[in-house]
């Protein structure tokens, strides 16, 4: 069933391409041009339709998720990329339903807008919550926001580019906790030392490619450059949030988060079963499972895998909600961490 899932979102996503690529080719190159008939006014249609309806479901098909909003989204999308794509002498007919799709997006944005204003006004009470609140950063401003948002996308994604900027700019003279509850996750590797080589790659193909494409392509040059500017805050604030938010063991529960892409609050009455079998542990990691694991170049393997009663939420990049059934941590201090879970999970099932 994984296999299946993942291959019919691999040849969504290709189907996904071709329709965009195909419709460009169509009328961005000779050979397209060439092949249109004379009364374009079918062909016109058949774009509109690939890029506001087919396009939007292949996408909703690739990322598996499905909703009527997003899909309205989507398909105001598609038709405002109509306009880039469809030369405006082959639109003429068609005014009307562009003209449509931009109005409907202009009412989104004003819906997003509003949102962004409410957000505005409750920062002052969602800050006094932050600090009032003996959690995680990570974890206290997502359930602050949460208290105010719950059921608001592009609030979390907002927030998620906020905690993003915040650990990129705002904690260079921050300091991480070291108690004897917390554990790093990233000091018996070299993942760090891998995102800053990383940064540096990004930086080096951004001077290299915005001085080749600047005569060329002006624009493909910008937006080169603004995802690589993205890219590298990312890589900073990433780096800053996993060294200040180390795993943290209460009485009742485990915080756990890997830098900004993914976040999770675990309950021990929700833990079943903890697994230490070194077999089981070096087996393949089923997709049900969500790692908490600092890679490099060298294969690593989980301490334990958390096995849960029930499947439980946990918050990835972009403020992403996915439930999993298993979790699979590596720490620095593997002998502290397990004996610590043990104690707090044999103390919970003795008051439950």
């Amino acid at each position: 069933m994984v296999l299946h899932k993942k291959t019919v979102s691999f040849v969504a996503l290709f189907l996904l391409l071709l329709v965009i690529s195909s419709n460009y080719v169509l009328y961005h190159s000779s050979f397209g041009l060439q092949s249109l008939p004379g009364n374009f006014n079918g062909v016109v249609v058949g774009s509109i339709l690939d890029l506001s309806l087919v396009a939007p479901l292949l996408f909703l098909a690739w990322q598996r998720k499905f909703s009527l909003k997003y899909f309205i989204v989507l398909m105001t999308t598609g038709l405002i990329a109509a306009r880039f794509i469809i030369p405006s002498e082959y639109l003429a007919s068609f005014q009307s339903v562009m003209w449509l799709g931009a109005g409907i997006e202009g009412l989104l944005i004003l819906f997003e807008l509003s949102l962004l204003f409410m957000l505005v006004k409750n920062v002052p009470p969602i800050l006094r919550r932050i600090k009032s609140s003996s959690l995680p950063l990570l974890f206290s401003f997502s359930r602050a926001v949460n208290e105010k948002f719950s059921k608001q996308p592009f609030i979390h994604v907002l927030c998620s580019e906020m905690l993003m900027f915040y650990y990129a700019f705002g904690t260079w003279k921050k300091q991480p906790r070291t108690e004897g509850n917390t554990f790093t996750l990233y000091k018996r590797s070299s993942f760090i030392t891998f995102q800053i080589m990383i940064i540096h790659a990004i930086v080096i193909e951004t001077l290299g490619l915005h001085w080749l494409l600047h005569n060329t392509s002006m624009t493909l040059s910008i937006v080169l450059l603004i995802l690589n500017i993205y890219s590298i805050i990312f890589f900073i604030g990433d780096i800053q949030a996993l060294r200040l938010n180390p795993l943290r063991v209460e009485e009742d529960r485990i915080y756990v988060s890997f830098g900004l892409a993914k976040r999770m609050e675990i309950s021990f009455k929700d833990i079943e079963e903890i697994i230490e079998d070194t077999h089981i542990l070096k087996q393949k990691i089923p997709s049900t499972t969500i790692e908490f694991i600092a890679r490099d170049f060298e294969t690593v393997h989980p301490d334990l895998l958390l096995t849960l009663k029930s499947p439980v939420e946990a918050t990835l990049f972009m403020g992403i909600k996915k439930k999993y059934q298993q979790v699979a941590i590596r720490v620095d201090d593997p002998h502290a961490f397990k004996k610590i879970v043990k104690e707090r999970l044999e103390k919970n099932k003795q008051n439950m």
